[in-house]
């Protein structure tokens, strides 16, 4: 869905490898802690599970495995049978999939909560950026402006069986918001199959439930944007989601003036954050909001945050420093 970083956050236990893994530890008569990393989504996705069955845990990984897979072809802009590539191309999507209607209509909801601040119509302003940069060329403010007049989640029009566009030269970009939504379906698959206690690591979109080994909480670690690992913080969970949005993930310069976080009202990249951390009931939610929170000015995206119960943030400032939410817990 989005090329990333490795770990954008990453578990306690060490570094994805870019290879396909499995592994099983048994802790005592009663318990095995098993894992399996593959790559999905454009990035690794880990699964960690504590039960009693290492056999059925792998079963149920499977199966998790095959809904992401799924519903990232599903999902994706960049795969030509998708139903999102064909609204692109068209501006219209008839029979539409239940999926797709609920991850749009949800990224219609979160734009109007967030004033604008979440927007997946921004797909003019990543082709532009793409096209100029692979010309060796930086966007030029007209270029920005009239990609721009392709721009606006008001345009599009969503009812049961139809989506459209309401004007020429729209497109749309689920990288905010559907790895999140994937996630949070997978880690449905792992309960519905009877691995309560798990941990799903999708390049830094993370769901936690029940407790880790030994009963213990989850515990994860904030990126360092540097890729030091110096880690900014660390957080214990039980059942919960977070997400981190970060300017290291995927940028277009050096200098990362330009990179795969856009803010819809301005036609540029923001400058202010290096990482934005989301805690929230669901990926989906954190993902979204991780990504507005970066577009927002610190300040109002802490109002936003902390007007709803059940969601904490971290920001990492490019300077160096750091502003969280009054409910954030380390």
């Amino acid at each position: 869905m989005k090329l990333s970083g490795l770990l954008g956050l990453s578990t306690m236990a060490g570094s994805l490898l870019p290879t396909e893994q499995a592994e099983a530890l048994w802790f005592n008569k009663k318990q095995y802690k098993v894992s399996q990393t593959k790559l999905a989504m454009g990035t690794f996705v880990a699964m960690t599970a504590i039960h009693p069955s290492r056999d059925q845990a792998e079963e149920a990984f499977g199966r998790a495995f095959d809904e992401i897979n799924r519903l990232g072809l599903l999902l994706s802009r960049h795969n030509p049978s998708s139903p999102i590539a064909e609204l692109n191309r068209s501006g219209v999507l008839v029979e539409v999939p239940a999926e797709v209607s609920e991850v749009i209509e949800q990224s219609l909801l979160f734009h109007h909560q967030t004033d604008g601040g979440f927007d997946i119509t921004v797909k003019p302003l990543l082709d532009l950026y793409q096209q100029r940069f692979d010309t060796g060329k930086i966007p030029s403010d007209s270029e920005i402006e009239g990609a721009l007049k392709g721009v606006g989640s008001t345009q599009l029009t969503v009812s049961k069986n139809r989506i459209s566009f309401g004007k020429p030269g729209m497109g749309i970009t689920l990288d905010g918001i559907a790895k999140g939504y994937i996630v949070d379906r997978a880690s449905e698959v792992l309960s519905r199959y009877g691995i309560k206690n798990h941990l799903i690591n999708a390049g830094g979109d993370i769901r936690t439930s029940g407790a880790a080994a030994k009963g213990a909480k989850w515990t994860v670690a904030i990126q360092d944007p540097d890729k030091n690992r110096a880690f900014p913080d660390l957080i214990k969970m039980g059942d919960g989601a977070v997400a981190t949005s970060g300017n290291y993930e995927v940028f277009y310069d050096n200098e990362k003036l330009f990179h795969h976080i856009v803010d819809g009202r301005s036609g540029r990249s923001p400058q202010l954050a290096a990482s934005v951390t989301v805690r929230a009931p669901t990926v989906m939610e954190a993902d979204a909001l991780s990504t507005t929170l970066f577009v927002l000015e610190a300040s109002e995206g802490l109002k936003i945050i902390e007007s709803r119960p059940g969601l904490e943030s971290f920001i990492l400032n490019r300077n160096g420093s750091i502003k969280a939410s009054a409910s954030w817990h380390s």
